[in-house]
């Protein structure tokens, strides 16, 4: 790894490379209570804070894309830094978006040109041929020498249906349109905390939990 190319704030100790606050919320609450003496919210930052900009995202799976943003932020800032890539894999579409779930509809970001061009697609499609997961790859690279550096990554996967409406006001992304098996609400009417408990990303941090608390003890 090289040495930190940025100035990052005093005592900051991980990197969320990411600049999506929903995200960076989410894995502060995991990290909560875990690491005697870290303070998540002033020591676990995101990519904006620390000053590092976007990473080009042209890896051909969730696992590659998470493991290009996380070796770059712990290259330039010298510390632990967590990626995460995620979508909706969509059954009777051969799991589109796929990695293209952020782009779908051409502009990075646009969730809701992404949800309309989405459900546009599916309008015609019954129920039973309606199901879709969201799918996370969360990776974990620890910078160092040659021999010190290394990456972890770990996955978790969120099962549901895909609804013919958008409901409820919470999350982000594809939230409001995928119900997950045994709800009856979406993702986005479900409580931050009830979010956590069940999503890909949570169940990928979750997994990948014993080596940040290991990077950081």
């Amino acid at each position: 790894m090289t040495a930190p190319e940025y100035t990052v704030p005093e005592g900051a100790r991980l990197v969320l490379a990411t600049r999506n606050a929903g995200k960076l919320n989410e894995l502060r609450d995991l990290l909560r209570g875990q690491v005697p003496g870290l303070d998540v919210d002033t020591q676990v930052i995101d990519a904006a804070t620390a000053g590092v900009p976007d990473v080009v995202e042209d890896g051909t799976s969730f696992a590659e894309n998470s493991l290009l943003k996380s070796r770059a932020v712990a290259a330039a800032t010298g510390l632990p830094s967590i990626a995460d890539d995620s979508g909706l894999s969509v059954d009777i579409m051969g799991g589109a978006p796929g990695i293209f779930s952020a782009r779908w509809a051409g502009r990075h970001g646009d969730d809701q040109a992404n949800l309309d061009l989405l459900l546009a697609q599916l309008g015609d499609i019954a129920e039973p041929h309606r199901g879709a997961a969201f799918v996370c790859a969360a990776a974990l690279t620890v910078p160092g020498t040659d021999e010190e550096a290394y990456d972890v990554v770990e996955y978790g996967t969120l099962n549901g249906t895909l609804l013919r409406e958008p409901r409820g006001e919470g999350g982000f992304g594809y939230d409001p349109v995928l119900q997950p098996e045994g709800e009856t609400r979406s993702c986005a009417e479900l409580s931050r905390e009830e979010k956590n408990a069940i999503s890909h990303r949570g169940k990928a941090f979750r997994a990948l939990l014993p080596a940040i608390v290991k990077a950081l003890s």
